[in-house]
């Protein structure tokens, strides 16, 4: 169970589909950030993941994603040594079995990477990968973790 300490009596939870409404938008952000985050429910607790009629429900929304240089280098002509990859997320956790378990909060986590001679696109996948599963991480011990 990784740490979890879920209530014996819950059983299933709903992960509904996160909608990405960044203002930078990236088309596969929604279903492989909702996938990662049932893959790591699935993956650290006995609980089944249901449409419907479920004992716990997250939902949310994709709010944040953009890059920005972090680390400027030389002065005469600044070039960016190093960028960052953020991702912020808003995430609603009912508990159907208790409402004190409930949480409404906004998630952000990020990555910084060197560009290297590459493009940004080529990293990107990975780097989304990364910051994703910071996320789910985050999200997880927050609904799970905090009994």
């Amino acid at each position: 169970m990784n740490g979890s300490s879920i209530p014996p009596q819950m059983k299933t939870v709903n992960v509904t589909v996160f909608e990405n409404n960044a203002p930078l938008v990236v088309p596969s952000l929604s279903s492989q950030f909702t996938e990662e985050l049932k893959t790591r429910i699935r993956n650290q607790t006995s609980l089944s993941i249901t449409p419907n009629d479920a004992q716990g429900v997250f939902s949310g929304n994709i709010t944040g994603y953009s890059i920005a240089p972090v680390a400027i280098q030389d002065n005469k002509a600044p070039t960016a040594g190093a960028n960052r990859l953020t991702i912020r997320v808003s995430v609603k956790y009912i508990s159907n079995l208790d409402p004190k378990w409930s949480f409404e909060e906004s998630f952000e986590r990020n990555k910084d990477f060197k560009l290297s001679g590459g493009s940004f696109q080529s990293q990107e996948a990975g780097l989304i990968k990364d910051v994703t599963a910071q996320l789910t991480e985050d999200i997880f011990n927050r609904a799970f973790a905090q009994w």
